[in-house]
């Protein structure tokens, strides 16, 4: 919806038209959809600065007259003032022409890209107290202003006017309607602005509004699971004190054992962890991981010290969360390994028999946004996954690109990278590319992320597996494919996050296509983007098994035993005739994958023979050692000017049952840590960067940063892009761009 354009103020400062200086400022970054414009005109007015304001292409147009000194103020309040969702970059500030009175907000303008389009926010405190206060919205689940409520999920074209999104459906009562049209109410263009006489409803059966918020409670309160429609998507909700209700969600879901999120009522955080952390609160309210408290239970996160929390991120959570009084088990709803579920036919036909009733609201949800996951490491909160909240990521790129590309990630924690000019947009999580509905999602992002933003790609980025979905469907384009070697992108990321430096990537994960074929993923790369060479590995483990290696970490553990000349622990092997076809060769490849050991670590624990989710072996790990100690690096050897880490010592301290389970845990991290930073010195590194999911791992991750930096070397962990395969699209990115600049 389009407002007339707003006028009003008193003459800049006074003063004559003819005696003003004028500027033309363009400002991007995150500035349409978080009250950028409304802001810009009451600043104006405090300033006496006179001129218009609009929205165009993307970016934010000031035409601003004033005395010279006022409007060094007015730009520089602009980016210090800025609203809180705002992230406003200044991009050029040229000779304006203004000869009128007063400060005007103009309509929006369509153009052919656009910048900084703005995350769906968790209501912001100004909409929460007005939800519980008497009025017009008192306890209405869809309140909303221009700092919170929802944004990427309702958007269906540009610009980001309320034509444009879902709510296109809900004419505006009069009272709404003078809301966005008052400039200095802070719904002012608040294009999903709503109230229960215009708005969008809740419904339960047959109940609706209050009354189907009260029925699900009710539900929830019965032990039953129901599946309800939040911001980009539906989630499964049980009583987290209910062991019966979690244990059929885990079966219907066919999730025996990955760990669940929590949803909190504000008040009972410190009930469920050990300490709250600021990362919790923000306006993206990701699930943040945090060490859990002792005595809750153990089917929620089995054998794991931390657990997923997230607060209310939309109003009508925040009635469930207060209402219900205690913690809510929240998962997605869909079926396992297929894309999240946002429609209501389609959530009672995929969720019969997972979900014994539904909360349904009917503002339909444009794209599907799942929840971002968050971890503090190294004191900071680092990205896991980003979804609702965070999605799209927009990073600026050490380089500009000659023409637009789209780079398509990997197979695992599939997301999509647009990129032009100097910049890239990630997309959210997508998930694994399994299955024929992943695939149907992925080849809708790659085309909504183009259409959204108004930019054609011209060159497919893909990893060089040519088995992975994403660079198959890349081989069914009409358009010019260009590959990146899985690793290199790894590094690629890290590097592009900060600045594109010359760094000592260690590129640790579970597996990837080598540049020489093999299966790689203990490797240390040393140069730059799109001029990485090995400087190190980890010795290749010969696998048996093919891709069950994966979900069988009682493969790795037994390969590290026939390696190093051991019998394996009884009841390792199923059969014996796997160690002769391991000694064959047969079904077997080679591996340097740090995250291979972790698993192998993990069996010849006892912690797990095989994995029923992904990752599960090297968690629990994680999750059972103690402190590291001090320890030696691994032996190191030269092998074709590659220096070699052998782990064969690291077996028989593994099977050492005269050591406690969690001191062995410990003593292989503390290993691992000691000869990254071996290596590090061997190769004379200033600077070094950690890539790939072994480094989600907090014990590996922190201990290894403090010990390169103990040893005065810079060292980064990607914070803004995921370290495990999610990033591997903005690598791709960097390491193409890169490859353009250095031909």
């Amino acid at each position: 919806m389009r407002a007339p354009a707003i006028s009003g103020g008193r003459e800049a400062r006074g003063q004559r038209p003819d005696a003003l200086a004028c500027e033309r400022i363009v400002l991007g970054g995150v500035v349409q959809g978080v009250g950028f414009r409304p802001f810009v005109y009451r600043l104006a007015q405090q300033l006496g600065v006179a001129g218009w304001v609009r929205n165009n292409a993307g970016v934010v147009e000031i035409c601003a007259a004033a005395a010279p000194e006022t409007l060094n103020d007015f730009r520089a309040a602009l980016l210090a003032e800025a609203p809180p969702a705002a992230r406003p970059e200044l991009h050029a500030v040229s000779p304006g022409a203004f000869t009128g009175t007063g400060f005007t907000i103009l309509d929006s303008t369509a153009g052919e890209t656009v910048q900084g389009l703005p995350p769906d926010l968790a209501p912001c405190p100004d909409c929460l107290a007005e939800m519980k206060a008497p009025g017009r919205r008192h306890r209405y689940p869809f309140i909303n202003c221009t700092q919170c409520g929802p944004r990427y999920s309702i958007i269906r074209a540009l610009p980001y006017d309320r034509a444009n999104t879902t709510m296109a459906e809900f004419p505006l009562c009069p009272a709404c309607a003078a809301e966005y049209a008052n400039p200095a109410d802070r719904r002012f263009h608040a294009e999903p602005v709503a109230c229960p006489d215009c708005g969008p409803r809740l419904r339960f059966g047959a109940q609706e509004g209050e009354a189907a918020l009260a029925a699900c409670l009710m539900a929830l309160r019965a032990g039953q699971i129901v599946a309800v429609k939040g911001v980009g998507g539906y989630h499964l909700f049980c009583d987290a004190a209910d062991e019966a209700a979690v244990a059929r969600l885990r079966t219907r879901k066919h999730r025996p054992e990955k760990p669940l999120a929590l949803l909190l009522p504000e008040a009972r955080v410190m009930d469920y962890v050990v300490a709250d952390a600021p990362a919790l609160h923000l306006p993206s309210r990701p699930i943040l991981l945090l060490e859990k408290r002792p005595g809750l239970p153990e089917v929620l996160a089995p054998g794991l010290t931390e657990l997923g929390v997230m607060l209310p991120d939309s109003p009508l959570h925040h009635l469930l969360a207060e209402g219900f009084g205690a913690a809510l088990v929240a998962t997605s709803a869909n079926r396992s390994g297929e894309p999240m579920v946002t429609d209501e036919a389609q959530a009672e036909a995929e969720l019969a028999g997972i979900a014994d009733g539904f909360l349904h609201h009917n503002r339909r949800i444009e794209r599907a946004v799942d929840d971002s996951v968050v971890r503090i490491i190294d004191g900071a909160p680092h990205i896991l996954r980003a979804g609702r909240g965070l999605s799209p990521i927009e990073m600026q790129l050490p380089f500009t690109l000659g023409r637009p590309v789209l780079a398509l990630g990997g197979h695992m924690k599939s997301a999509i990278a647009l990129a032009w000019g100097n910049k890239a947009v990630i997309s959210p999580h997508l998930g694994e590319l399994d299955n024929a509905p992943a695939h149907a999602a992925f080849a809708r992002m790659a085309a909504d992320l183009q259409a959204l933003y108004g930019v054609r790609a011209e060159v497919l980025i893909t990893d060089a597996h040519e088995g992975y979905a994403s660079t198959r469907w890349a081989r069914t384009q009409d358009l010019p494919v260009e590959t990146v070697w899985h690793h290199h992108a790894h590094a690629s990321a890290v590097a592009g996050e900060h600045g594109g430096a010359e760094m000592l990537a260690f590129t640790w994960d579970g597996v990837g296509l080598g540049s020489d074929g093999a299966l790689w993923g203990g490797e240390a790369l040393l140069g730059r983007p799109g001029a990485w060479r090995v400087a190190a590995r980890l010795k290749r483990l010969r696998l048996q098994g093919g891709d069950a290696v994966s979900r069988a970490p009682w493969r790795s553990g037994a390969a590290m035993c026939w390696h190093t000349g051991i019998t394996p622990p009884e009841g390792l092997v199923p059969d014996p005739l796997l160690h002769t076809a391991w000694t064959r060769g047969l079904n077997c490849h080679e591996s340097s994958a740090a995250g291979r050991l972790f698993d192998g670590a993990a069996a010849l624990l006892g912690l797990r023979h095989t994995a029923s989710y992904e990752g599960q072996g090297p968690a629990l790990l994680e999750a059972l050692a103690g402190p590291l100690p001090n320890a030696a690096p691994l032996p190191l050897h030269e092998v074709g000017g590659v220096w070699e880490a052998d782990w064969s010592p690291l077996v028989p301290m593994l099977l050492d049952d005269t050591l406690p389970n969690p001191e062995r845990a410990a003593r292989f991290h503390a290993a691992l840590v000691a000869t990254g930073v071996e290596i590090a010195r061997l190769v004379g590194a200033k600077t070094v960067g950690l890539a790939g999911g072994v480094f989600q791992n907090r014990k590996l991750a922190e201990a290894l940063l403090a010990r390169l930096r103990a040893a005065r070397i810079t060292a980064h962990l990607g914070r803004k892009i995921p370290c495990n395969d999610a990033g591997l699209s903005f690598g791709q990115v960097i390491e193409f761009g890169a490859r353009q600049w250095m031909r």
